[in-house]
């Protein structure tokens, strides 16, 4: 079962909002919705991941904002609560981009370089790239 939330735990700029559409379209992926998540530990520390989703979990957070649906798992929700998900042009491209003012835990061995005061991550999802766990 899922879990339908009516509050903006997380914010989507109208700006990626426009390019995930144009990715779901791109793809003819009607039906499909951003899943949003945190994954990882140990030496390499947490990271953001994204991919295209049709497919809601057992005990998802289902949002919708400027018309894209967004998923996002019990345990991601509550590192993600307050982010803002925006698609920025950097001098290194174009993605999408996750600002967080929650710090993510620290890695669990001290090799990483997570848990930092607020957390601001790129991601070149779509735009050639498709690196730092982005599926879409």
């Amino acid at each position: 079962m899922t879990t339908q939330q009516k509050t903006k735990l997380i914010s989507l700029t109208e700006t990626a909002a426009q390019a995930i559409n144009e990715l779901i379209t791109e793809r003819q992926l009607e039906g499909y919705g951003l899943r949003i998540f945190v994954s990882g530990g140990g030496c390499s520390g947490y990271q953001y991941g994204m991919s295209l989703d049709n497919t809601p979990i057992e005990n998802d957070t289902i949002m919708e904002q400027f018309g894209v649906k967004l998923l996002i798992d019990d345990v991601s929700i509550e590192y993600l609560s307050g982010a803002t998900v925006d698609f920025v042009t950097t001098e290194h491209g174009t993605g999408f981009q996750i600002d967080n003012p929650n710090p993510l835990p620290a890695s669990s061995c001290g090799c990483g370089t997570s848990g930092e005061e607020k957390a601001s991550h790129a991601c070149s999802c779509g735009t050639g790239g498709g690196s730092c766990g982005c599926g879409c």
